[in-house]
């Protein structure tokens, strides 16, 4: 697919940029926000497609700066080529403060690590351009340290995991039904408990939603938001449901 803009104005744009994940690489989204010239982009991924993303978000800021790399957590499809990013742009690295020690593990050289800034556990409120973003708390969804983005000019939230799907050909969800197959089991697996979902859905119902954009799988739009919001309000995952999993283990394996 090419770059798919989920919102645009005089000044402000929300892109989708192509997929660029192949073979065995789990998939991913990566997105950018443009406003009067100045850019966010979004858990830009490992090392792979680094290249290919690096060139479109140049391509599509144009004369403009890329002023923020917005790192969700951890894991190495969202931060592994950030090394790369900082070296190769003078922009500004912000991640969960939580993972700052463990962020460098990826390579990240000297030179450049003054430029990874940690974002406090309660989140803030940041201008980008002329607009301003909210830096929300989405811990334990999946990781211990985690947030998301609300962009209140194009009213998009950007939910990191909560809301990935796997397995599908198309970008937005049309059927909600249909589509609870395709990130029921992720979900019940990767985020941490019922009371954390509970407790995010209570946050982002104050939000003037039109869009919710996950990092996997399919964005939501309209009347799905709602619905996907009131679906993690009431799924059982994690613990709710492994409790019992935390027994001394019986099975004998070698590995092949």
């Amino acid at each position: 697919m090419a770059n798919h803009v989920l919102f645009e104005s005089d000044h402000h744009r929300n892109l989708l940029i192509e997929d660029f994940g192949s073979g065995s690489m789990v998939q991913a989204n990566q997105h950018l926000i443009i406003d009067k010239g100045r850019a966010m982009i979004l858990d830009p991924g490992g090392h792979k497609i680094y290249s290919k993303v690096l060139s479109q978000t140049t391509s599509e800021v144009g004369t403009g700066k890329l002023e923020y790399i917005f790192l969700s957590h951890q894991d190495p499809d969202i931060v592994a080529a950030i090394n790369g990013w900082l070296m190769t742009t003078d922009a500004t690295a912000i991640a969960p403060s939580l993972w700052m020690r463990f962020i460098p593990h990826f390579g990240l050289d000297d030179l450049v690590a003054s430029r990874l800034r940690p974002i406090d556990d309660d989140g803030c409120i940041m201008t980008l351009g002329g607009s301003e973003l909210m830096i929300l708390p989405a811990h334990f969804l999946h990781s211990c340290g985690n947030f998301q983005v609300y962009d209140a000019t194009s009213k998009i939230l950007y939910s990191g995991d909560l809301g990935a799907s796997i397995g599908i050909d198309y970008l937005e969800v049309a059927d909600f039904d249909a589509h609870i197959p395709k990130m029921q089991g992720f979900h019940q697996r990767y985020m941490t408990s019922n009371a954390a979902m509970r407790a995010w859905a209570r946050m982002v119902e104050s939000l003037e939603i039109e869009i919710i954009a996950p990092q996997h799988g399919a964005y939501f739009r309209g009347t799905m938001v709602k619905r996907f919001i009131d679906w993690c309000a009431s799924l059982q995952c994690g613990l709710d449901l492994m409790s019992d999993v935390y027994q001394l283990p019986t099975r004998r394996a070698t590995p092949s």
